[in-house]
């Protein structure tokens, strides 16, 4: 196999291993979204005070099967950047592209011209986000945290709150752009698909994006978690 050959292949299976991470973690972002929407079961029954989303997260961290997701989830996390980290270089070296999208996907906007950045950035608010809940609750957790109010003391900060907005900004571009980008690295290529992986993948990051960003918004006006 000539050089360029092995240059080629090597990029069409990092292309592949990007998409499948990122596909992967869509599927995540979706299941994170249905568990924290209990945070607002409180709205219908004030009597909840944060007990349907404390029992989903202390069920989810006692499960075998959720642990070994969540090992998973953190090996794709990892894969996914490194793997972007290399497509970019190879970008810039050999011209092989990060995902199998057309030139007017590529010149659309202007994130989709620079998903490493964007990439970047959410990364930045997940080792945040990290910081702020999953270790006081699944590190240094001495048996006293409560993690529905850990959530509205949180969002009760502008500051914080206003990070959360910009990042889920960011992160609705990305999986928009990505969504489409990994089907298409994955054989969805033909231009048939085209269309309607787009408007899914606008669909996708247009529900995440809102439904993600309820949780700032509703928390720091106080209509959500007036039961905690």
């Amino acid at each position: 196999m000539s050089d360029l050959s092995k240059v080629f292949s090597a990029s069409l299976g990092r292309k592949f291993l990007m998409s499948a991470t990122g596909l992967f973690l869509c599927i995540f972002v979706l299941e994170h979204l249905y568990t924290n929407l209990l945070l607002f079961a409180d709205l219908f029954n004030p009597e909840d005070k944060g007990a349907a989303f404390i029992e989903a997260s202390h069920s989810m961290v006692h499960s075998i099967l959720i642990r070994i997701v969540e090992i998973i989830l953190f090996a794709a996390i990892i894969v996914h950047v490194i793997d972007a980290v290399m497509l970019t270089k190879s970008n810039s070296e050999a011209r092989p592209v990060g995902y199998a999208v057309n030139k007017t996907n590529e010149t659309s906007n202007w994130f989709s011209r620079n998903m490493g950045l964007t990439g970047s950035m959410i990364l930045f608010f997940l080792v945040i986000h990290l910081y702020t809940f999953f270790v006081p609750y699944r590190i240094t957790n001495d048996g006293t945290v409560n993690l529905a109010i850990q959530v509205k003391e949180a969002f009760s900060s502008p500051i914080y709150s206003g990070f959360y907005i910009i990042a889920l900004i960011f992160l609705a571009f990305h999986l928009s752009h990505g969504f489409q980008s990994a089907f298409q690295s994955l054989g969805f290529n033909n231009k048939k698909y085209a269309q309607p992986l787009r408007t899914l993948g606008n669909i996708f990051a247009i529900v995440i994006t809102i439904g993600y960003m309820s949780f700032p918004v509703l928390f720091y006006l106080g209509i959500a978690g007036r039961s905690f």
